[in-house]
Parts: structure tokens; sequence; C-alpha cells
């Protein structure tokens, strides 16, 4: 599986993006996805996950971001609205070679990532 994240870019705060992430290989519908992000001189962090139905988010993007995802066309999305310079960041997608086992939190459960796209938030 390979994994091709797009949509990022510069946004004012309070304003919205859309981020997609496509994958090649007919096996993704059964993977479990995720979204991560990494700001410069921090730790990559969880930010939003789906797997077997539901969907998971950390504290700071409940209620701004939302996971979806489109088994047809391989692909998942983040929906970001309410951007604060706080999320500005590369985002990464993240997909499961099947169910994850452990925790979608822990990156460590991800067998492919995407590039990485970049989203910048102005104050």
């Amino acid at each position: 599986v390979q994994l091709q994240a797009s949509g990022g870019g510069l946004v004012q705060a309070g304003g919205s993006l859309r981020l997609s992430c496509a994958a090649s290989g007919s096996m993704f519908s059964f993977s479990d996805a995720g979204w991560y992000r990494q700001a410069p001189g921090k730790e990559r962090e969880f930010v939003a996950a789906h797997k077997r139905g539901t969907t998971y988010y950390a504290d700071s993007v409940k209620g701004r971001f939302t996971f979806s995802r489109d088994n047809a066309k391989n692909s998942v999305y983040l929906e970001m609205k309410g951007l604060k310079p706080d999320d500005a960041a590369v985002y990464y997608c993240a997909a499961s070679a099947g169910a994850i086992t452990s925790t979608v939190r822990d990156s460590r459960a991800y067998d492919y990532w995407g590039q990485g796209t970049q989203v910048t938030v102005s104050s």
C-alpha cells in the first residue's frame, strides 16, 4: 500500500482545510487508518483514526476535525474547521496492513505512511 496525502496549505486562523489521502492497493478497505501531525521541534502526535466503524480523535481536535473514508475511492479524509495556529504541522496519513489490535493512538500500530502535507495557520 502506498499513501499519497494532499490538501494542505496556508489558511487564516478560524479557517478550514480538507486533507485527502489516496491509497494504492485493493486491500485498503480492510485497513484501519489514521492521521498524525508533527510540528517543528515536536513529536509526531495522533490526530484522528478510524477503526472498525469507530472514529477516534485527539482531545485537541475533537469537535473541529472530522475523519471520513471512502473505500470505493481508496481514500481517507480529514476535514479541519476552526483551525488554530497550534494546528500548524505536517500532517501524515497512515494505514495498517490489517486490523489494529492495539490502540489506534500508537503510531507503531500502522504499517504504511504517506509523505505528509504541510498545514500552515496564520494568526
